[in-house]
């Protein structure tokens, strides 16, 4: 299934079965103004972890109704972070969420082994884009976390970001990994990671169909690769673009909302559940958004 806009993640996330979400350090406006909307649209529950007094007074601000949610009392950033790590290893919540906490500290209680949700993998983000004028969602890895990730890294990035579709209903998605053009040049190492990734798909991506290198033009237009002659599998209609760096994925993830008006939600994988860490910045929307694809994953998950 492939969703045309974030309405539709939220409209189907009300089908499913509820999933709770944990937010670390809950005393920040911006995310308890998500957990409002999130709330009148019925999607998920909450527990808030943070300092007590400072979240009501928080909540009245932002007209946030506090009746019925879990709250922790913790003052410590730190502390609450580690407790809502431990509150979604131990089957307690299935979504973790960021609120007023420094996201290396946020990062480093999801990465402790000690807390119980890492994996033996690296974590990688995924942004997911709803752009006017396009017919659906599409995702981009990693424009947020892993800086200039090499040929192995880049596998389990992938690997994450097709598990996570697979999980929204994504049966075979086309993954495009991205570079300034078609052929492959030693010169331009780029080129080479996604020509090896391309050729390791069968094996190593079941469920996927995987093209590279390939550039932006033709991931989104058939025109474009019909007018250069491009015969690609994933040419007008990839699903998942990968960037070669965190440069490049973070420039073409801003210009998607600069340039095209786009919204944008995202997620933090690898870890055992879902992660959401948005930006300071990211308008409710966008961390709704974000909240509702985390759930569609999980509550998928647990109706499989």
């Amino acid at each position: 299934m492939s969703f045309e806009n974030f309405y539709q993640v939220i409209e189907a996330v009300k089908e499913l079965p509820p999933c709770r979400l944990c937010v670390a350090a809950a005393d920040d406006e911006a995310v308890l103004e998500a957990v409002r909307d999130s709330r009148r649209e019925g999607l998920v529950d909450f527990t808030l972890i943070g300092p007590e007094e400072k979240i009501w007074r928080m909540a009245m601000k932002v007209s946030l109704n506090l009746q019925g949610i879990n709250i922790i009392d913790l003052t410590d950033p730190i502390a609450a972070a580690n407790c809502a790590v431990k509150e979604v290893a131990g089957g307690r919540a299935d979504i973790l969420m960021k609120g007023m906490v420094n996201s290396s500290d946020f990062l480093r209680a999801v990465l402790n082994p000690e807390n119980g949700m890492r994996r033996d993998r690296i974590l990688s983000h995924l942004a997911i884009y709803e752009v006017p004028g396009y017919y659906r969602l599409i995702y981009l890895t990693d424009g947020g976390l892993n800086v200039s990730p090499n040929l192995d890294q880049k596998k389990v990035i992938l690997q994450n970001a097709i598990e996570f579709l697979h999980s929204v209903g994504l049966a075979e998605p086309r993954v495009a990994i991205l570079s300034a053009n078609e052929k492959v040049d030693p010169k331009v190492p780029a080129t080479v990671d996604a020509h090896t990734l391309k050729e390791m798909a069968s094996h190593v991506f079941p469920g996927a169909v995987v093209d590279g290198p390939t550039p932006l033009d033709i991931a989104v237009s058939l025109e474009a690769a019909l007018h250069k002659g491009i015969d690609s599998p994933v040419a007008g209609k990839a699903d998942l673009l990968m960037a070669p760096n965190i440069e490049a994925g973070n420039l073409l993830g801003k210009a998607i909302i600069y340039f095209a008006g786009a919204r944008m939600a995202g997620l933090v994988l690898g870890a055992l559940r879902p992660v959401i860490l948005t930006s300071r910045n990211e308008p409710p929307m966008g961390k709704m958004a974000s909240i509702a694809l985390a759930a569609y994953s999980v509550a998928r998950s647990k109706k499989c």
